[in-house]
């Protein structure tokens, strides 16, 4: 190996580290950056949890999800001192978040759910339907329920999780059919 090839490989391989060092830096401050991003869904998610079992115990919790803009607050929350409130997202951390689930579901059935909804309209074709034809028919039949496109979209992608409807793929459209339920026999 002569002096010149050895020099270029090493230009080269200095080249190569210089990179890669820089390609980790920019690495790092993304992360560094999606980690404080985290720690803010973290305290905001804490801070839900608390509320959430603050609430557990009212009289009237099933009001509180639907509650109107324009309604009166049935009952004021009282300020707590820091460290109460910090006790409290401690607890709530390592409290089970079913809990909580359960208290704001009590009385929350008045309105049928949006899977039920859209599982009840594709029942209604023998063919596949695409999501937008099945919000529009949502919209028509259930004024008072106005679900963007996407949340369809998403309930949707549920059911076909769940198992009770099927995905079909024609070129760009995706299309959804009822899953016909089998009878033993």
């Amino acid at each position: 190996m002569t002096s010149q090839s050895t020099a270029t490989l090493r230009s080269r391989l200095v080249e190569q580290a210089a990179s890669d060092l820089e390609e980790n830096r920019r690495q790092q401050q993304e992360l560094a950056e999606r980690l404080t991003v985290l720690k803010q869904e973290e305290a905001l998610l804490s801070d839900i949890l608390s509320l959430a079992q603050r609430y557990k115990g009212f009289a009237d919790s099933s009001r509180l999800p639907e509650q109107l803009q324009d309604e009166p607050v049935v009952a004021k929350v009282k300020r707590v001192p820091t460290e109460a409130a910090a006790r409290r997202s401690t607890s709530a951390r390592t409290a089970p978040a079913g809990d909580a689930a359960k208290a704001g579901a009590k009385g929350k059935s008045r309105r049928p759910l949006l899977g039920d909804l859209l599982l009840e309209l594709l029942g209604k074709h023998d063919g596949p339907r695409l999501a937008k034809e099945l919000r529009d028919e949502l919209l028509e039949k259930y004024p008072d329920r106005n679900p963007t496109p996407q949340v369809v979209r998403n309930t949707l992608e549920s059911l076909v999780a769940k198992g009770r409807i099927q995905r079909h793929k024609q070129q760009r459209s995706v299309m959804y059919t009822l899953v016909k339920s089998r009878v033993a026999g």
